[in-house]
C-alpha cells in the first residue's frame, strides 16, 4: 500500500501542453510546489509574478482579479470571501485607533454595524452623514477623518447621491488639512457597468461579486479595486495578514458569470424600469423609489452620471395600509420569493422598517418593500404583483 500511495502522490505523468479551452483553467491549491530552494526564496506574489501559497493567489484567482479590475475601470484588485468582507478589509487596512470614518446614513446595514461594533472596540470612531447633502458631509469632516464611504444608490431606499460633489467636499478638506482622506464606494449596484467610479473621483471601489458578476445566486465573494498602487498594497498586505482567501471553485463560478454580466444587467434593468413604472400607477402605492424614475431622489444626478440602473426598486405603500397588509402582500407573491440578496435569476422581495435603520428622519409613513427583479418574463412578474395587491389590499 505504501508504494501505491507514494506513486499516486508523486505520479510522473504530466499532461501535454497546448490545451486552450474557452473557460480559464481552475486551480485549487493550498500548497504551491517550488522546483528549487532558490525559486522558493525568490517568488514574489505581491506583483503576480509567481505563486507562493494558495491564499496569495493561483492562476484562477489572478485571472479573476484582472478581469474584475477591468470591469471596474481600475488597475488592481483583491478578492475576498464576501461583499461584506470587502468592506471590512478596507476598514482594517486603512484605519487605526484614533481615526474616524464617515458613513452615509442610508448605507448597507452591515457596514454601519461593523463601525458600531468592531471598529468602535478598536478605538476608531464614526459618524453618519446625509448622502444627499454634500454640505452635511463637508461639515462633518474632521482632523481625524481618514475614510469616507459612499454608496450609490443608498441601500434599500435607492437615493442616488451626487458622487462628484461628495468627492469634491473630501478633496477640499484634504487640501485644507492635508489629512489624506480616502474615499471608498460600495459599487455593488453599479457593478462597474452603470458608471466608472474612478472617473468620478473615487479612490476605492468594492463590490459584492455575489450579486451581478456571479449572477447565479450560488456563490459568495467580494472585491476591492483601486487605480492607486500604494492603496492596493495597504489593502493587499492586510488581506495577506488576516488570511482571506477564495476557492478555485468559487472563482470559476464568478468567471463564468462575467461572460454574461452586461447582458443580464441590461435585461434586468429594462425589466425593473417597466415594473417600477407600472407600480407607480397602483392606487395602493404612495411612491416607487428607483433612480431612473423622474421624481425619485437623485434622479437628475443618476441621469447625468449613469448608463444603467440595475434590478432594484422599492415601493412605499400608502400609510392607511397596515404593516400586516404589507406583509400579506409579500406572502401572497408567487414568483417574487422572500429573500435578502439580489441580481440572481429569480425575483425577490423583502419588507423593511426604514426608520429603525436610520438616524435621520424618513419622509414616508407607509410600509416599504424592496424588490429585486430577476430574469423571468416581465408580464409574468407584473401579473404576480397584481394578484398579490388584489389579494392583500
Amino acid at each position: 500500500m505504501s508504494e501505491t500511495s507514494t506513486t499516486l502522490i508523486h505520479h510522473p505523468y504530466k499532461p501535454p501542453a497546448g490545451f486552450d479551452a474557452i473557460p480559464p483553467g481552475i486551480y485549487k491549491a493550498s500548497t504551491i510546489a517550488f522546483p528549487t530552494v532558490a525559486a522558493l526564496r525568490s517568488r514574489d506574489w505581491k506583483h503576480k509574478t509567481g505563486y507562493t501559497y494558495g491564499l496569495h493567489g493561483t492562476p484562477t484567482t489572478f485571472t479573476l482579479e484582472e478581469r474584475i479590475a477591468t470591469l471596474e475601470g481600475g488597475k488592481y484588485c483583491t478578492l475576498v470571501p464576501s461583499g461584506l468582507a470587502s468592506v471590512v478589509l478596507v476598514g482594517m487596512a486603512l484605519l487605526k485607533a484614533g481615526d474616524e470614518l464617515l458613513i452615509p446614513d442610508n448605507a448597507y446595514g452591515p457596514n454601519k454595524a461593523f463601525a458600531q461594533g468592531e471598529l468602535a472596540a478598536w478605538g476608531i470612531t464614526h459618524r453618519f452623514y446625509d448622502a444627499m447633502n454634500p454640505a452635511d458631509l463637508a461639515a462633518k469632516l474632521g482632523p481625524k477623518t481618514r475614510l469616507v464611504w459612499i454608496e450609490a444608490p443608498g441601500s434599500i431606499t435607492l437615493e442616488f447621491p451626487d458622487m462628484p460633489a461628495l468627492v469634491a467636499a473630501v478633496k477640499a478638506h484634504k487640501g485644507a488639512h492635508a489629512s489624506g482622506i480616502v474615499t471608498a464606494l460600495d459599487n455593488t449596484w453599479g457593478a462597474g457597468l452603470a458608471f466608472n467610479a474612478f472617473d468620478l473621483g473615487l479612490d476605492i471601489s468594492v463590490q459584492a461579486l455575489t450579486k451581478y458578476p456571479s449572477g447565479g445566486a450560488d456563490v459568495l465573494m467580494g472585491s476591492v479595486v483601486t487605480r492607486d498602487e500604494a492603496l492596493h498594497h495597504l489593502v493587499h498586505f492586510c488581506h495577506m495578514r488576516v488570511g482571506y482567501g477564495v476557492s478555485g471553485n468559487d472563482a470559476e463560478l464568478v468567471l463564468r458569470g462575467l461572460n454574461s454580466v452586461a447582458l443580464r444587467y441590461a435585461a434586468q434593468d429594462a425589466a425593473t424600469r417597466a415594473l417600477a413604472g407600472w407600480l407607480q400607477t397602483r392606487p395602493q402605492v404612495a411612491a416607487v423609489l428607483h433612480p431612473a424614475l423622474p421624481g425619485s431622489p437623485g434622479h437628475d444626478t443618476w441621469k447625468r452620471d449613469c448608463k444603467g440602473a440595475a434590478c432594484l426598486m422599492s415601493a412605499v405603500f400608502k400609510p392607511e395600509l397596515t404593516q400586516a397588509q404589507v406583509d400579506d402582500f409579500c406572502d401572497s407573491l408567487k414568483l417574487f420569493k422572500l429573500g435578502y440578496s439580489w441580481a440572481g435569476p429569480m425575483s425577490l422581495c423583502a419588507p423593511y422598517d426604514i426608520p429603525a435603520l436610520r438616524t435621520t428622519p424618513w419622509p414616508y409613513k407607509g410600509g416599504l418593500v424592496r424588490f429585486s427583479v430577476g430574469l423571468e418574463a416581465v408580464a409574468d412578474l407584473q401579473a404576480d404583483l397584481a394578484q398579490a395587491l388584489e389579494k392583500a389590499m
